[in-house]
């Protein structure tokens, strides 16, 4: 079933009506991480179990962006990533507010009063441990769990996911990625980290050193660190191995971050259109060459490179 997406508590009661009770979960879910899905997927669990409707709050801008914008964090995602993850977790619904002055300045009572009860008729809500909401983040589990007992809903803390002797969070999938690590996200989000976006007409330099790419303009706030990556790309809803470069392209011009994946086996010459780079591992940084020749002989070389990792991988 398709998710339901809503953008204020009022059109929740439009939509779901005074009756119905929910089970929920809030936060940003940024990355959509394992931590994340161990939450939803006991939200989902639950809400199956009571005939309920199994639902995710959560904000658009990123908090930090109105609050403090000089330390926000680059997203890992869209939001329309975001909500097709919760689509494939199966949740029934998601609730998109606004983050603006006047949310931001709604206490954790006045949160939990207007929104959850009075409108979302909320049953149980599952959160993390070290959850926080309403104005200066005030409100924290201890508050939940009081208002619980007052007014008849549970709440559910959940421990953390640890991989690898590594506890997920979107700041450690963040930290990797703009690292460079982008293997290391893999475990943390269950699948490779990817930018999406169109792809737009490059110089047709490509093709001069034969060895011709495909320019991606991405959506996302976060790119992985300058350098060469073992990559796959979707194009028109077939998937090629691929090699990407995240780069300024200082061989040439040196203007400007630019994202150009060679794929494999892809001989079509197209100027627009989706496409989608996951990324795998890292190969090399970026570095300058001396010219065409020279910067030839490396793509070849990673190429081969790219090609062994998908043969062990």
């Amino acid at each position: 079933m398709a998710l339901t997406v809503i953008h204020s508590p009022e059109e929740w009661t439009a939509r779901f009506g005074a009756r119905g009770r929910t089970v929920l979960s809030i936060g940003n879910f940024d990355g959509l991480h394992l931590g994340h899905q161990k939450i939803l997927r006991m939200v989902l669990a639950r809400a199956r179990a009571t005939a309920q409707t199994a639902a995710a709050i959560t904000f658009d801008p990123h908090p930090m962006k109105l609050l403090r914008p000089d330390n926000a964090p680059r997203m890992i995602e869209t939001l329309s990533q975001r909500l097709a993850g919760l689509e494939q977790i199966g949740l029934d619904a998601a609730l998109v507010l606004r983050f603006d002055r006047a949310l931001s300045l709604l206490s954790p009572e006045d949160f939990l009063q207007r929104i959850l009860i009075e409108r979302l008729h909320v049953s149980a809500i599952l959160v993390g441990a070290n959850f926080c909401f309403g104005h200066r983040g005030a409100g924290d589990v201890r508050l939940l769990a009081h208002f619980g007992k007052e007014h008849g809903f549970d709440v559910e803390t959940v421990s953390p996911v640890e991989v690898q002797g590594i506890l997920v969070s979107s700041t450690a999938v963040r930290n990797a990625i703009a690292d460079g690590r982008v293997g290391e996200v893999v475990p943390l989000l269950g699948h490779p980290f990817s930018l999406t976006g169109e792809i737009r007409a490059g110089d047709g330099r490509g093709r001069t050193i034969l060895f011709p790419t495909l320019n991606l303009v991405p959506e996302q706030e976060l790119l992985p660190k300058l350098g060469v990556y073992a990559t796959e790309a979707i194009v028109g809803g077939n998937v090629f191995r691929s090699v990407t470069n995240v780069g300024t392209r200082p061989t040439f011009d040196g203007r400007g971050v630019t994202v150009e994946s060679h794929l494999f086996g892809f001989d079509e010459r197209i100027s627009g259109g989706a496409m989608e780079v996951r990324f795998h591992a890292r190969l090399r940084d970026e570095r300058k060459f001396s010219g065409a020749e020279e910067l030839r002989g490396q793509i070849a070389r990673d190429i081969a490179a790219a090609h062994e990792y998908f043969a062990v991988h």
